[in-house]
Parts: structure tokens; sequence; C-alpha cells
């Protein structure tokens, strides 16, 4: 993932908050979900755990492999805008016509 696009998914998930804590279970700066963390260790074979996402450089591998999964299964090069959308709304969320999250997203690039 490119450090710009990082940079902006951080700023508008936490504002760089590294112990932040959503109301849906995010967890960290990049607010991530319990159930990523479950879905990169089944796919990559790895053993993080879902408290580690306070720790931002574990956090962001996490966040990489999750998304060079999905974005695997785009069929074309992934764009930011997808990168961005499959991290906010799961595996298929590319589809989705992005709304105020990519908004907030681009603007904080």
């Amino acid at each position: 993932m490119k450090a710009e696009l990082l940079a902006a998914l951080i700023a508008v998930e936490s504002g760089g908050n590294d112990l932040a804590r959503g109301r849906h279970g995010e967890l960290g700066a990049l607010q991530v979900r319990a159930c990523v963390v479950r879905d990169v260790n089944r796919i990559s074979g790895t053993h993080y755990r879902w408290v580690e996402m306070t720790n931002r450089a574990v956090a962001t591998k996490v966040a990489d492999l999750y998304l060079t999964h999905w974005s695997k299964r785009i069929g074309r090069p992934a764009t930011d805008r997808d990168l961005a959308m499959i991290w906010h709304h799961g595996p298929k969320g590319w589809k989705r016509s992005g709304g105020t999250y990519w908004k907030r997203v681009s603007a904080a690039k």
C-alpha cells in the first residue's frame, strides 16, 4: 500500500490515534476489526492477535495483507479508491459507489 494512502486511511479512521477504539470493535490507528485479523490469519497462515492492532507497524502489515489479497479479486489493477473501499466495506467494497468515505480519504491524501 502506498504511504500516501496509508496516511489518509489513518487520518480518516482514527486521526492518528494508535489507541483508538471504535464503537463496533475497531482498534488502533487503522481501526482494525477482529474479523479482519481472523481473515488475514486464515489467508496468510499468520497468528496476529486483535489486541496487537494498537501497534501501528503490526496493524499496517495486517491491512496490507488484507488489501493485497482482496484487491486481486477485482480483475484489474486496484486503485486507491478500490483499496479504501475494501478497507471500509470489506472484500467487495470496491463495488460500492464510494460516497462520503472515499471523499474523506481522498481529501486527506
